[in-house]
């Protein structure tokens, strides 16, 4: 028997069969019966300051659950401001599903206020685009909306709610809860890859992508362990093996470590379970050659578009991580001595990688950030979840810093800044019991540091690091490699970020050398764990230091030599 209720009654009460438990979001009057509904409802309602902030955090929510981050937001300045938020989730392959209020049918195609088509609008960064024009099919469409979201390779869904529909009420039963699927791997497909494998003088895995969970990390590590197999992870994939573990060898992406790269050109035959070999991964379509790569090519991904598209490997399988993972760990491992002598080669390399860069012993700087991931990896438990958006301060946790396994790491593979904020504040509401970073560039900072209302008005305690060289540094630094001493455009005046944190609330402090920081961290840790509240701390550090590998001053004069010999 069913009773009648109004469109976002029946939206809500599908959110609810779906297990939905937090949602993220703007208000608006668009989906105003959606917020009533709510009201009622057991599913948590974050309010957010910005749109964008609000789908980043669906987003980093989505990566760290595996189930769809779930947003609201209203139409028209709504919608553009959280599109950010769907592009990451695309680009990333995290599922995610946007609500978007929008004018009712009876002004549809009129151009109202804040009307736009959002078919046409996000039909090229989202798996499927929907408006929802009738109350009694919303079971339906959101039935189908978590299926497409997780199923195959996740992504974000988009659903138009007209706000007359929303109002209108409808005698309709609800749907069953999804059921989101994945491919699997064939046996001949399992025996295909151990028969490459075996006939491989230095191999190497290379993990990445969507569909992971813990029993498939746990499978993988436990594959890459027992045949000696040298393992890295795809960019920002870094906490799929546990960077602790005997097998893991770094990390495939921007600043990639040269030796690391080297293997992976001359690896006979490279094994890639999940990751798209897109351009970041791939040091743009450098490692690998395209379409044919030199490398015997196992490519394994829940796609079967993804296979192909842009490199031809010898053995192409369509198969979800899980199954994926599972099989790898129960085909009988491979006996090669080989194996194992070039993996401890590549550790060896590794960690040199990690010591402490020669930029530093020629630059006496008073704060060294080399000493600072240090200062972190001490003071911090090993399953704190780091949060970055772009940027070259991110390269020093992605170098330095071990991640301890899934998930650890919350970071957008599009590159988008304003990210680490929200997703830092996303995973303190929703695992509180952890220790959150946030590393966070002075520009990257501010355009969703209003976020930090946020993370004080729910309680959540994460740690901001600031690194502020009062410019847009990666931007800077192509300037100088390609522009030598022209500079325009990048040169930041800077707020005071610690008295803005104490502004909203928060606990703030400055740290201007190496000495200073691992007191602030102490009582930064302190504070978060104390109040439940946010703490920031502003790293005031030489810009001259750019990059783990060279300073602006290198880079400029190496690029004005160069240009005075052409």
């Amino acid at each position: 028997m069913t009773t009648s209720r109004t469109g976002g009654q029946i939206l809500v009460d599908a959110l609810a069969v779906h297990g939905v438990e937090i949602a993220f979001g703007v208000p608006g009057e668009s989906y105003l019966d959606v917020l009533d509904a709510l009201h009622d409802s057991n599913i948590r309602f974050i309010i957010n300051r910005q749109e964008g902030g609000a789908a980043f955090m669906a987003e980093a929510y989505g990566k760290l659950s595996g189930k769809p981050g779930i947003c609201f937001v209203t139409r028209g300045p709504g919608a553009t401001n959280a599109s950010i938020g769907v592009h990451t989730a695309f680009q990333d392959s995290t599922p995610m599903i946007l609500f978007i209020g929008q004018v009712g049918n009876d002004f549809i195609d009129r151009e109202a206020f804040q009307e736009i088509d959002y078919r046409r609008m996000f039909g090229q960064m989202a798996k499927w685009v929907a408006q929802i024009d009738r109350a009694e099919r919303i079971p339906e469409y959101l039935a189908r909306a978590f299926q497409v979201a997780c199923s195959g390779r996740p992504g974000p869904v988009v659903l138009a709610l007209p706000e007359d529909m929303l109002i209108t009420r409808a005698d309709v039963a609800d749907s069953k809860p999804a059921r989101p699927t994945q491919p699997q791997a064939a046996p001949q497909q399992i025996d295909a890859v151990r028969k490459l494998l075996a006939q491989a003088k230095n191999p190497l895995l290379l993990l990445g992508g969507p569909g992971w969970h813990n029993e498939a990390c746990a499978n993988i590590a436990s594959f890459a362990e027992r045949n000696g197999l040298p393992t890295a992870c795809a960019f920002r994939f870094q906490d799929l093996l546990d960077n602790h573990h005997p097998n893991y060898i770094g990390d495939v992406g921007i600043g990639i470590n040269p030796k690391l790269a080297a293997r992976v050109k001359n690896a006979d035959v490279l094994l890639v379970l999940g990751a798209r070999l897109g351009e970041m991964t791939t040091s743009g379509y450098t490692l690998l050659q395209a379409p044919t790569p030199s490398q015997t090519l196992i490519h394994v991904h829940p796609d079967p578009d993804e296979l192909g598209s842009v490199y031809q490997a010898e053995l192409m399988i369509c198969a979800g991580m899980e199954s994926m993972a599972q099989a790898l760990a129960q085909m009988a491992p491979l006996d090669q001595p080989a194996w194992r002598e070039q993996l401890a080669q590549a550790k060896a390399e590794l960690a040199a990688w990690q010591a402490r860069p020669p930029v530093f012993a020629s630059n006496e700087a008073p704060l060294d950030l080399w000493q600072v991931v240090q200062e972190v990896i001490a003071q911090c438990p090993r399953d704190t979840i780091i949060t970055n958006g772009a940027g070259n301060y991110a390269s020093w946790a992605h170098r330095f810093f071990p991640y301890g396994g899934k998930r650890t790491q919350l970071a957008p593979t599009n590159g988008a800044m304003g990210y680490g904020v929200p997703a830092g504040i996303a995973a303190k509401i929703c695992q509180p019991q952890r220790t959150v970073l946030t590393f966070a560039g002075d520009g990257d900072y501010l355009m969703n540091g209003q976020e930090l209302a946020t993370a004080v008005q729910y309680g959540a305690g994460v740690i901001i690091l600031v690194f502020n060289n009062e410019m847009y540094g990666t931007i800077r630094m192509h300037q100088e490699r390609d522009y030598p001493g022209r500079v325009s455009g990048t040169t930041l005046k800077n707020p005071d970020f610690a008295a803005l944190a104490r502004a909203y609330g928060a606990q703030g402090e400055i740290v201007n050398t190496t000495g200073e920081f691992g007191p602030a961290l102490a009582r930064a840790l302190a504070f978060t764990r104390e109040h439940s509240l946010p703490a920031i701390i502003e790293l005031r550090y030489d810009g001259n230091l750019i990059t783990p590998n060279a300073t602006l001053e290198t880079i400029r004069n190496n690029a004005q030599q160069a240009k005075a010999k052409s």
